[in-house]
């Protein structure tokens, strides 16, 4: 269910914002998302999963709140975070 290290790797290069960038906003919602995305794969099989459901949940919530604060200091980040992100908000 968790995403593997080289996957993470690969998603911290592409939304780094400078090199050796591992804890931006931006790197830190990519990693959630495609985190949530291997959970919301995961649950069309197994659709009982509700201990997993509530980790989910609290993923959904932390992304909100690093978006929340992207979108307070610069918006135009956010803007484009959630463009490359295919989030819709």
């Amino acid at each position: 269910m968790s995403i593997t290290a080289e996957e993470k790797q690969r998603v911290m290069k592409d939304f780094a914002t400078k090199e050796g960038d591992t804890g931006s906003p931006e790197v830190q919602v990519a990693i959630l998302t495609n985190r949530i995305a291997t959970l919301t794969e995961h649950f069309k099989t197994h659709k009982k999963d509700n201990h997993s459901r509530r980790g989910l949940l609290k993923l959904v919530a932390q992304r909100r709140k690093l978006l929340d604060y992207l979108k307070a200091k610069e918006e135009s980040r956010y803007r484009e975070l959630i463009q490359r992100l295919g989030i819709r908000r």
